[in-house]
């Protein structure tokens, strides 16, 4: 199934929900883009799971939309025309095997690429003929993962997909995310695990307390946080202290100094290129540190 054209595949607008005098969602306007891995993060109880369960009909907001491809996401129906979806804790057919629970989830879903599927099943190492209630948790997500990766739904809603996988699985994983978008499909991934996120997704969603924090594309992201730096040089150490966006100056030997930078660095620049500079190593912020950031910590 295509998807329709030059319509958002998810947008949200005040999108709230309260659980009695809890308030889980507050207000969040998101839009994902057509074709496009987008990573949502916060850590449990940020909203993560309640935005998921809105989009696919399953509660009802308090106020506000969503809407799947521009169709009502209340409208069950006809949002879950247009997605796949694979959730956290995955529960299969316990008499079926894993090949007719392969079959039955192609038989009532929007086509499947039969082939692809095969392809998958190799490289999930997935033995299709134990039944669901002999699977582990990670074979029961790798039966999830090879349907929803196998279908033609223009939307792959994922919702921690890779609990259970080992190293090797979740590899693959990122592979098959990187094929779904080289088709044209858009994934929408939930996750906690910010290496997953920062290798597979194009844009980040950051939730804290059912709040949108900040909604930036990888590099943009980074940008906004701090750049650690670190200089050798011959003579007198450079005199970074009162140049902008540099902070933390710490000289770590008599030829060794390390310091963070904010914003542009053209000021910290020009003063390293009058220096006796003999090496220069600039590490960017893992996602991690990012996150961390948000939260107003400086370390795990």
């Amino acid at each position: 199934m295509s998807a329709p054209t030059l319509v958002d595949p998810v947008r949200t607008h005040g999108l709230t929900k309260r659980y009695g005098r809890t308030l889980a969602l507050d207000g969040l306007d998101l839009t994902v883009r057509p074709g496009e891995v987008f990573g949502f993060l916060g850590p449990n109880g940020a909203g993560k799971s309640t935005t998921i369960r809105l989009l696919l009909g399953l509660i009802r907001p308090t106020a506000g939309s969503a809407q799947v491809f521009g169709d009502d996401a209340a409208d069950v129906a006809a949002a879950h025309r247009h997605l796949a979806y694979v959730p956290a804790d995955v529960a299969l057919w316990p008499a079926l095997t894993g090949a007719e629970t392969l079959e039955l989830l192609a038989a009532t879903g929007l086509g499947t690429d039969l082939a692809y599927r095969d392809e998958l099943v190799r490289r999930f190492d997935l033995d299709l003929r134990t039944p669901g209630r002999a699977y582990s948790t990670g074979n029961r997500q790798k039966v999830a993962l090879v349907a929803a990766f196998a279908t033609r739904a223009p939307l792959l809603v994922l919702d921690e997909p890779t609990s259970g996988l080992d190293p090797l699985m979740e590899r693959e994983f990122r592979r098959c995310v990187a094929e779904a978008s080289e088709r044209g499909q858009t994934v929408f991934l939930s996750s906690h695990l910010l290496a997953e996120v920062e290798a597979v997704c194009d844009r980040v969603a950051i939730l804290r307390a059912g709040r949108l924090v900040e909604v930036a594309g990888m590099a943009e992201l980074r940008r906004l946080r701090r750049t650690e730096v670190e200089v050798g040089f011959t003579g007198p150490p450079p005199d970074l202290v009162a140049v902008p966006g540099v902070t933390g100056v710490n000289l770590l030997a008599p030829t060794r100094l390390r310091f963070s930078l904010i914003g542009p660095p053209a000021d910290a620049l020009r003063i390293l290129a009058g220096a006796q500079v003999t090496a220069l190593e600039v590490r960017e912020p893992t996602l991690e540190e990012i996150f961390l950031d948000y939260y107003g910590e400086t370390a795990r």
